[in-house]
């Protein structure tokens, strides 16, 4: 598996994504509803977007924003074949504006929340720790500027 970095660029994905996170990106991971993904957009294929993976359906993937004002997803341009998701968002890694605050929330006193706990490492086919899962449980000590992208977090959910 591969792995790399991706910056978002638009507010699809608040309050998840700010504009400015970059994400850790695992390339060929298997992806199920409620992952955050990367893809290619269906009528734009050298533009490459952010979207929260619904659900399976027939011919592929609906993808949904987690912010409901912003409607450029599946509700716009359908179901999303498997051929145009590129990747799997593993890990956020949000810049400090200031104790990880959102930039929508700058003055108001509100601080961003958490993703989810970390998760513990990850054993293997080999039984050694997968090298997603103990970069996660290192650096889910760290401020709440880098967190596991998770399924299970209610937060997460596609809306």
């Amino acid at each position: 598996m591969r792995f790399g970095l991706a910056e978002v660029y638009n507010p699809s994905m608040l309050p998840t994504l700010c504009p400015g996170d970059q994400l850790l990106l695992a390339y060929g991971a298997r992806v199920r509803p409620g992952h955050v993904v990367v893809l290619r957009h269906p009528f734009q294929h050298d533009l490459l977007i952010v979207k929260r993976a619904a659900e399976r359906r027939e011919g592929g993937w609906w993808v949904l924003g987690d912010n409901a004002q912003v409607t450029n997803d599946s509700r716009e341009f359908g179901v999303v074949p498997d051929g145009l998701l590129v990747a799997r968002a593993v890990l956020r890694l949000r810049s400090p504006l200031g104790a990880g605050q959102r930039p929508d929330a700058v003055g108001s006193g509100e601080v961003a929340g958490v993703l989810g706990e970390p998760e513990p490492a990850r054993v293997g086919r080999s039984g050694a720790p997968s090298r997603v899962g103990a970069l996660a449980g290192a650096l889910g000590r760290l401020p709440s500027a880098v967190r596991p992208l998770t399924a299970r977090s209610r937060r997460l959910r596609a809306r």
